[in-house]
């Protein structure tokens, strides 16, 4: 491994450690093995390096969002059968991605003091959309129109935060992936009534 690589695995154990505000470039200098020009001849600045750790270790723990235990899935991809079986497979992840989804938090709650690290996240959040979209509707993220991730993208990312709130305060009466089913099936049957 390299130094780039190194600073970017040394700063994903300082933000799982540490979290974003704590986390200093002496930090990842330490947890990396390298030294403090690193980041900026690789990354630019400290919180350009964070940002790209922390999107590494959302994009980590969103690759099991499409994991079907046993196998390939037997849904067909858009359908609400579908929708149960991925928000099951998020589900699932929670408890191992704990603290990936607690960084988060910090990053809402601390934002006045993380401006530089916000923008940076505001604009990989198009590509988070992106990712759910394709998880959810079987269309190859390449491909997907723009207009699929600003409407379909931003609802299901906005079910994901909330879920995510959810469990985090309690995992034992947060919301499963059978009553967010029922519940987008009870809201369709009403749309089509009207």
């Amino acid at each position: 491994m390299g130094h780039r690589e190194d600073l970017l695995e040394g700063a994903k154990r300082c933000l799982l450690e540490k979290g974003f505000v704590r986390t200093t470039a002496r930090d990842i200098v330490k947890e990396s093995g390298t030294n403090l020009a690193s980041i900026g001849y690789h990354y630019g600045s400290k919180d350009a390096l964070l940002v790209e750790a922390f999107v590494a270790l959302v994009e980590k723990a969103g690759g099991g969002f499409d994991d079907t235990p046993g196998g390939e899935s037997a849904t067909k991809d858009g359908s609400l059968e579908r929708f149960e079986e991925v928000w099951q497979n998020v589900l699932r992840t929670f408890p191992q991605s704990r603290s990936i989804w607690m960084l988060t938090f910090e990053v809402i709650t601390q934002g006045e003091r993380l401006a530089g690290v916000r923008e940076l996240l505001v604009k990989a959040q198009r590509e988070g959309r992106s990712g759910l979209t394709a998880v959810f509707t079987g269309i190859e993220e390449s491909v997907i129109p723009d207009d699929v991730v600003e409407t379909e993208g931003r609802f299901y990312t906005t079910l994901l935060n909330g879920l995510m709130v959810q469990w985090l305060f309690d995992p034992d009466s947060a919301t499963s992936a059978e009553q967010l089913t029922e519940g987008m099936r009870r809201v369709m049957g009403r749309a089509s009534e009207a």
